[in-house]
């Protein structure tokens, strides 16, 4: 009975005719099923996860799971485009009239190195790459949720920065990937390696350092000049 309801829900939602709680019913159930498959798919996998442990983890039953999300296929695309679209939002909130550059980059860097290298980040990376080969749709959408977003963003602030004159940059696309690269520089393949654990703070304070000193040099506002 639950399966139909929740049917007969979507279904009036899609006609317009749903009220707002339960809209918000909808997008608490998703929700709920998105951190069942969360965690279902970093314990075991995308090829060892089944929809059956998924809504186990979820509390749905299979029915319901799958008037939300018809395939694992979908579901698992899902969740890598939402969490790595909030991570972008949260980490790449940069005030373009800010004219500190250094202390921009500087808290930028630290914030973004230290959530990308907490070991769910890790789990995740490891677990989209190791799906992408069968699944290339799933890289892309991992990849241009998260990394292109976060790179967007970064690059949107350093064209303000160009046109204030604090920076000389001809590609701030580019720019804007290097300093990223630059951030994980070392740290972040130890992990996905398993060679190592998270970066200490001393660790991420000195890699930042050097991401900020070296990115100056190559695209500080005399750059150009040289």
């Amino acid at each position: 009975m639950s399966d139909l309801k929740d049917i007969a829900r979507l279904q009036a939602a899609a006609l317009g005719h749903s009220p707002s709680a339960e809209e918000g019913q909808e997008s608490a159930k998703r929700r709920q099923i998105l951190e069942g498959a969360r965690q279902v798919f970093l314990a075991r996998g995308f090829d060892g996860a089944s929809m059956g442990e998924v809504a186990k983890a979820a509390g749905v039953s299979k029915g319901t799971l799958y008037v939300y999300f018809d395939s694992k296929e979908s579901l698992f695309s899902a969740l890598t485009l939402e969490e790595k679209q909030g991570l972008a939002e949260v980490l790449f909130k940069l005030d373009a009239d800010d004219p500190d550059v250094r202390s921009v980059l500087t808290e930028l860097g630290h914030t973004y190195l230290s959530r990308m290298g907490t070991p769910e980040h890790i789990s995740s990376i490891r677990m989209v790459i190791g799906a992408a080969e069968k699944f290339p749709a799933l890289g892309r959408a991992f990849y241009e949720a998260g990394p292109c977003q976060g790179a967007a963003r970064l690059a949107a602030y350093l064209d303000r920065q160009v046109e204030a004159g604090r920076l000389s940059i001809e590609d701030t696309g580019v720019a804007a990937q290097h300093f990223m690269d630059l951030c994980v520089s070392g740290l972040m393949r130890r992990q996905l390696f398993a060679v190592s654990g998270p970066p200490t703070p001393e660790e991420i304070r000195a890699n930042i350092q050097n991401a900020v000193r070296v990115f100056f040099a190559a695209y500080g506002p005399d750059a150009g000049k040289r």
